[in-house]
């Protein structure tokens, strides 16, 4: 199972159940908050790591990149697309 199929079932679950979903957004203020969130995660049977995270996250960065303008260093800036973290919090906002 891919880090963005994990993720889809954490929201699903989050979506049905407001105290996790809650937990989750309260990771944010946390120190390591990542390592937090999957930690969380596994805890409600959803089996993420942060180095997944991470990687799962910059690797779609670097599809995107690829895909515009052909890749080049004058690709356009896309700012916070790498962090799956930040934009999975967003979604549950």
């Amino acid at each position: 199972m891919s880090v963005q199929d994990i993720l889809e079932n954490v929201k699903r679950e989050a979506k049905s159940d407001e105290a996790f979903r809650l937990s989750l957004l309260a990771t944010a203020s946390q120190p390591e908050a990542l390592e937090k969130f999957c930690k969380l995660c596994r805890e409600h049977g959803h089996e993420l790591y942060a180095i997944d995270v991470v990687l799962a996250g910059e690797e779609s960065y670097a599809a995107m990149r690829r895909s515009t303008n052909g890749g080049g260093e004058n690709s356009p800036l896309l700012q916070g697309e790498d962090d799956l973290y930040e934009m999975f919090l967003m979604e549950l906002k």
